[in-house]
């Protein structure tokens, strides 16, 4: 088995890294990641819409299938990182090669429900990655052990679990206190906040969903230090 918080990084930062896939990013997506995230990489194709419009990434990492040669030729080499195993996807590949307290994610939540699936497996699986997902609409992210969030009132929260979970909530109009969650049970979809919520969560492979306008709040709690962070698997 390998222990994946031996795996070497591509991408080292004390600071937040906006990662690019190759989805949909509109304009206010990409002004967004830049006025909070210095660091920008990419995912395979996700490189496209940064050189367009004027942005090196400082790395591209994936099996670099989707790389139009127009804009791979405009990459210096030492700046691509091929992975070619076709066993995860280029989200997958990226984020467990990126060491960094937090990972904004663009371009991943596109119209392929496969698609998106597979990003929600990889945000499960790298536990020990914290990445917050921006939608058109909404965010997503996988719980931490503990979270606060000075969200506003009657704001849709919803929980959506991966693997069996318990925990305990502040804050939501129908608490998850002594309640099991699990894909094929229990879920906690269309939730509200009814005040500041809280969150613990007793092990990984929670789902948290929330509205777009909660970005800030959400990378403001993850990089407090205060969430906890869930160990490397082994795998």
């Amino acid at each position: 088995m390998v222990n994946l918080a031996k795996i070497k990084p591509i991408v080292r930062a004390e600071e937040p890294i906006a990662l690019f896939g190759g989805g949909k990013i509109g304009p206010q997506d990409l002004s967004l990641a830049l006025s909070r995230v210095d660091r920008l990489v990419a995912a395979d194709g996700g490189a496209a819409i940064l050189i367009d419009s004027g942005h090196m990434p400082e790395a591209v990492i994936g099996d670099l299938d989707s790389l139009e040669p127009r804009h791979r030729d405009r990459i210096p080499p030492d700046r691509l990182f091929p992975i070619t195993e076709q066993d995860s996807t280029d989200f997958d590949k990226s984020l467990r090669h990126i060491q960094a307290p937090l990972v904004l994610g663009l371009g991943f939540l596109g119209e392929r429900v496969d698609h998106k699936l597979a990003t929600f497996n990889s945000l499960i699986r790298r536990q020990d990655r914290p990445c917050v997902l921006l939608g058109s609409k909404e965010i997503v992210f996988h719980a931490p052990p503990q979270i606060e969030l000075p969200i506003e009132p009657e704001q849709t929260v919803s929980l959506f679990p991966l693997r069996r979970v318990t925990g305990s909530s502040k804050g939501l109009e129908w608490p998850i206190d002594e309640l099991v969650m699990e894909p094929d049970g229990l879920v906690g979809t269309s939730n509200k906040a009814v005040a500041n919520v809280e969150l613990r969560i007793d092990g990984p492979g929670l789902l948290v969903i929330l509205p777009r306008s909660a970005l800030d709040i959400v990378m403001q709690a993850f990089l407090s230090g205060q969430t906890g962070r869930w160990p490397a698997p082994v795998e």
